[in-house]
């Protein structure tokens, strides 16, 4: 994952003031320091000093185009623990090394400790109280009656949910996560019975706050429960920076272990999207009584931020599963059985963590199911068999081989034509937002000819010659935008997407759903940070679901295409996926998995007790 990375100017001056603080030169130190900080650009938690050990180190320390050759393992520990700047963990010193040859910045050695000791602390706490005859009877109103003697995954997770103070609920797009969790919080408020319950709910960004919110106020009206109930179901979903009162360019934030939330029950969605810092600062925020629900999919993009969080609570790719107590529970209250799983160790964790398995959307004979189960599971011929079986047209998926540059104007135009040409046939905001987010083009990367920021200019000029927009002015009716940097104060957050067009005035304004207002208006003036969005990155499109997405991967190797984006974006379609692709780069994307140093899924599945 090195391959054409370089060290930036705060990897080299990080470098070089550790070195400083040590007050005496010291170049494995300084190696040391800039390497930690390289692995922390790329989104690890920490670097395995195993996986440089002895080896050329890539990117260049002091001249461009130079390689070191770091010091074998045992040296350079040697060597480090001798310094006044590198502790152990638990010690306040710049850098921590730990006792597997983990050396961290000191600043997420501390977010991870403390998250994975809040995590193991809830899993493995008593199970908190919870009247079962009522919860029997909540049961069997809400969930229908298994008849096929396979495990009915939703049941189990609500079931989990009530009996631990933490939960994780992961699965693919369809499968329920957001049906089940509304169910959960019915019963938990029959639960509390006369005491009002101080739930919140949450998400990473903007965009994925008002998917949660429109999908729990639709599944709202088809609970089968009391009005009283339903009445007392919780209608706004805030971002987690919201949530927080994260200060605007701080790390710090309004909530945390000091003042924390007045919350009973917390609910995230997309949790896969949430860094190591954001989640430690939920946790600590959360007081120790109240429930923590993780909804998400643990195949899916790691977060922008440092970690994988949700793939190590998951322990992705080991099943576990439960405990002999939680199958015997579950047998009580539902009738049903359930398999326990064979590993003692994991247990108290594993009781907490459900994968939902059926998809509700996608039957098994769909091709984005089936291509998109094969891309998970690093299976390539699989998922050529797929491409192949389903032909150029057929089906819920399509795919045809990348065109060379030269053609991609023309190969893009009918697609264009068809999909954004209706949009400038409106002057309704609203409709028009509501035309957008039925198709969008997911690019892999962002620069280079098939990259988002090229094909978003052709598609402009597709336009453009087709009458529908005069691209010759930065700011034109019609131009679609997607916000990348949150702005509190104006209530605008990365991945917003609104729409350009004149008020009544005659005035550009770039007009945003709204909640409160419907639509409301913004000055292009006043816009934080943002870019046209035709096309945008699969990593952008995380939280979206659109009806038609073309997915363009490129026609060369990057180290950022692997398998869990492909999956990300085959699964952000809810009806068709168009996908053009080269098979040898798709090939390599497919056998690639993302991989982030962290000690967090060894600090969760292999200890016995909380830390």
């Amino acid at each position: 994952m090195l391959s054409g990375q370089s060290l930036n100017a705060i990897d080299r001056q990080f470098a070089r003031f550790v070195e400083r603080l040590n007050g005496t030169a010291n170049p494995g130190l300084r190696l040391a320091a800039a390497v930690v900080s390289f692995y922390s650009n790329q989104g690890n938690i920490c670097v395995h000093l195993l996986d440089v050990a002895g080896k050329d180190f890539p990117p260049p320390i002091e001249n461009e185009g130079d390689s070191v050759r770091c010091p074998s393992l045992r040296d350079w520990v040697k060597q480090l623990r001798e310094t006044a700047v590198v502790g152990r963990p638990g010690e306040f010193k710049p850098l921590i090394l730990d006792e597997a040859n983990r050396l961290y910045l000191h600043r997420y050695w501390q977010y991870e400790h403390h998250l994975a000791k809040a995590i193991l602390e809830r899993a493995n706490s008593p199970v908190q109280k919870v009247d079962w005859a009522l919860a029997r009877e909540g049961f069997a109103r809400l969930f229908q009656k298994n008849k096929s003697g396979e495990a009915d995954w939703q049941k189990v997770a609500a079931f989990a949910a009530l009996r631990k103070g933490f939960c994780v609920i992961s699965g693919g797009p369809g499968t329920g996560k957001t049906h089940t969790v509304a169910k959960i919080l019915a019963l938990l408020i029959e639960q509390a019975g006369d005491t009002k319950l101080r739930i919140k709910l949450a998400a990473p960004t903007g965009k994925a706050a008002a998917r949660l919110q429109e999908s729990l106020r639709n599944e709202k009206s088809v609970l089968n429960c009391d009005a009283s109930v339903k009445s007392r179901l919780p209608g706004e979903v805030a971002t987690l920076h919201r949530l927080l009162g994260v200060r605007p360019d701080s790390a710090s934030a309004r909530h945390d272990a000091t003042d924390q939330l007045a919350a009973d029950v917390v609910v995230v969605d997309e949790a896969s999207m949430v860094g190591l810092p954001l989640m430690a600062k939920l946790v600590a925020a959360l007081p120790s009584a109240a429930r923590l629900i993780l909804l998400g999919d643990k195949d899916q993009l790691a977060s922008v931020e440092a970690g994988s969080i949700l793939a190590n609570i998951c322990d992705a790719g080991v099943s576990h599963g439960v405990s002999e107590s939680f199958s015997k529970e579950y047998a009580a209250l539902t009738g049903e059985k359930i398999e326990a799983g064979p590993d003692e160790q994991a247990r108290p964790l594993a009781d907490g963590i459900v994968e939902l398995q059926r998809n509700y959307r996608f039957g098994e004979k769909s091709g984005i199911h089936r291509l998109s189960r094969a891309v998970n599971h690093g299976d390539f011929t699989a998922a050529m068999t797929v491409l192949k079986e389903t032909g150029s047209s057929a089906g819920d998926i399509s795919w045809q081989t990348l065109p060379n540059f030269a053609e991609l104007k023309a190969a893009l135009e009918p697609i264009v034509i068809k999909h954004f040409s209706p949009c400038f046939q409106n002057r309704e905001p609203e409709a028009i937002l509501g035309l957008l987010s039925k198709f969008r083009i997911l690019c892999a990367v962002r620069k280079g000819q098939f990259g988002v920021e090229t094909v978003n200019r052709i598609v402009e000029d597709i336009l453009r010659d087709a009458g529908c927009v005069q691209t010759e002015l930065d700011w034109y009716t019609g131009r679609p935008v997607m916000i990348t940097r949150n702005d509190h104060y104006l209530r605008l957050f990365n991945g917003d997407i609104g729409i350009v067009l004149p008020d009544a005035g005659g005035a550009l304004k770039v007009h945003f759903r709204d909640d409160e207002e419907g639509v409301r208006s913004i000055s292009p003036l006043r816009l934080p940070e943002h870019e046209t969005v035709y096309a945008m990155t699969v990593h952008k499109s995380q939280g979206s679901e659109f009806e038609n997405v073309l997915l363009i991967l490129p026609d060369r190797d990057s180290p950022v295409l692997t398998r869990e984006l492909v999956y990300t974006g085959l699964t952000r379609s809810s009806g068709r996926v168009q996908l053009w692709l080269r098979e040898p780069i798709f090939k390599m994307a497919v056998n690639r998995r993302v991989e982030r140093a962290s000690g967090l899924r060894d600090a969760l599945w292999k200890v016995t007790k909380a830390i």
